[in-house]
C-alpha cells in the first residue's frame, strides 16, 4: 500500500460541502462590504453585504470582527474562481420564518424595531423576516402620523401567517386594547364618587375636555370646569396638560368629572358677602343690550341693568362701559337660591335734591329673569 502524499493528506483533511448546506466558519477577514470565512474547505467562504443583510449601507466591520464564528448557508460551491459563495440573511430568514410560525401558533408577544414607515402602515424585522403592521392595527386610537414610530421598538402579535405568499401581518392594537381594558377594570374597582383624582387632558371639544385617568377617560363638562363662566374650553385647556378634579358621577364605564371644589365655592357665605346694601367693586365681564354683567368675585357675576348705570338716560351699556372696566356699585337685590345679584351705580351716587332723583334712587331693584324675558319679547 503506497503512502499518501502531503498534498493528498491535506486535501483529505478538507470537508466536502454542497449547495444548500449550512456551514459554520470563523471570520478571518472583514471589510465594510464583505466577510471572508474559514469554513474548513479548500476554498474560502465569501459573504457579501447583500447576502448578509437587506440594509444597503450597513458597514460589516461594525457587526462582526476577526475571530467571530457564525453560521451561513452555501449558495454556490464554486463561483468560477474557486470560492464558496455564502448567504447569512437567507439562513436567518428561514430560521426567522420558523420563529414567526411558532409565535403565530402560540400568540407570543414579539418585540422589534420599526424599520420602515409606509402610507398604509409600518414594517418591523424579526430575524430577517419582514412583518407588516397596517395603520389600523398600530394603535388603539387613530394615528394621523406614523413617523413617530420610526426606529422605535414596539410589541405586537402575529395575526396572519402565510409563508407561501410571504405575508406576515402583525397587530399592536390587540395588545394595547387588552392593556387598556385591564387598566380600566383596575381603575373602576378603586375609584368612588367624590374621590379627587389627577389626569392628563387627552382631547378638548366645544362642550368639555376628556381627561385620561390612567385606564379610562373622564369627561370634564364645560359647566364643571370652574365656578366662573367658561365660554370656550379650548381657551382654558390644551392636550397634555395635567389637571386635578374630583369624580362627580359614575355611570357604568362613564366617569363625570368636576373642578368645582366646594372649598373654592364663591357662593360660600354669600348671604354676608353679597347682602343687599353692600358696596362691591368688580370688572365688566360681558355686555348685553339691557345691561352689563360685572364679575364681583371670581365665579360670581352680577347684573348691572342699563337703567342703573347712570342718572342720565342711556340707550345701551356700551355707550358708557366696555369689557374690562372696573366699576363700584351697590347690591340692590340678592337671591341665593337662584344665584342672582342685581347692582346699581346710581344707588352709590349722592342723591339730588329733587323728587325725580329720589324716585330714581328708590327704583333700583331688578329682577334679572324678567329683564331678559322682556328683552326677548321686544326682539320678537
Amino acid at each position: 500500500m503506497s503512502e499518501m502524499s502531503f498534498e493528498q493528506m491535506l486535501n483529505e483533511s478538507f470537508k466536502t460541502i454542497h449547495t444548500g448546506e449550512v456551514v459554520e466558519g470563523t471570520v478571518f477577514s472583514v471589510k465594510p462590504d464583505e466577510i471572508i470565512l474559514n469554513i474548513g474547505c479548500k476554498a474560502d467562504g465569501i459573504l457579501t453585504r447583500s447576502e448578509y443583510t437587506n440594509e444597503s449601507n450597513l458597514d460589516l466591520t461594525t457587526v462582526v470582527k476577526v475571530g467571530d464564528t457564525m453560521e451561513a448557508k452555501v449558495l454556490k460551491v464554486n463561483d468560477g474562481e474557486g470560492q464558496v459563495i455564502l448567504t447569512y440573511k437567507r439562513l436567518a430568514a428561514e430560521k426567522g420564518n420558523k420563529r414567526i410560525e411558532d409565535a403565530y401558533n402560540n400568540q407570543e408577544v414579539l418585540k422589534a424595531k420599526v424599520t420602515q414607515v409606509l402610507d398604509g402602515g409600518i414594517c418591523v424585522m424579526v430575524d430577517e423576516v419582514r412583518i407588516f403592521i397596517p395603520a389600523s392595527l398600530v394603535s388603539d386610537t387613530f394615528e394621523k402620523d406614523l413617523n413617530k414610530y420610526k426606529d422605535e421598538e414596539i410589541e405586537f402579535v402575529i395575526t396572519e401567517y402565510n409563508p407561501k405568499r410571504r405575508r406576515y401581518i402583525g397587530n399592536r392594537r390587540m395588545l394595547l386594547t387588552a392593556e387598556r381594558d385591564k387598566a380600566q377594570k383596575e381603575l373602576m374597582e378603586r375609584i368612588n364618587i367624590g374621590d379627587v383624582i389627577e389626569g392628563v387632558v387627552k382631547n378638548v371639544t366645544d362642550f368639555g375636555a376628556f381627561v385620561d385617568l390612567g385606564g379610562a377617560d373622564g369627561l370634564l363638562h364645560i359647566s364643571e370646569m370652574s365656578w366662573g363662566r367658561v365660554d370656550n374650553p379650548k381657551k382654558v385647556f390644551k392636550p397634555g396638560e395635567k389637571v386635578r378634579a374630583f369624580i362627580k358621577d359614575i355611570q357604568g364605564n362613564k366617569i363625570a368629572l368636576s373642578m368645582k371644589f366646594e372649598d373654592e365655592n364663591p357662593w360660600k357665605d354669600a348671604d354676608k358677602k353679597f347682602a343687599v346694601g353692600n358696596i362691591v367693586t368688580g370688572k365688566v365681564a360681558r355686555m348685553t343690550d339691557f345691561g352689563a354683567f360685572v364679575e364681583i368675585e371670581k365665579g360670581v357675576d352680577a347684573l348691572l341693568h342699563v337703567s342703573q348705570i347712570s342718572r342720565e338716560h342711556i340707550e345701551k351699556p356700551s355707550d358708557i362701559l366696555k369689557v374690562g372696566d372696573e366699576v363700584t356699585a351697590k347690591i340692590v337685590d340678592f337671591s341665593f337660591p337662584d344665584k342672582k345679584i342685581s347692582l346699581s351705580i346710581k344707588a352709590t351716587l349722592e342723591p339730588e335734591e329733587t323728587e325725580e332723583a329720589k324716585s330714581d334712587d328708590e327704583a333700583v331693584s331688578v329682577d334679572i329673569d324678567e329683564v331678559i324675558a322682556a328683552e326677548a319679547d321686544d326682539k320678537e
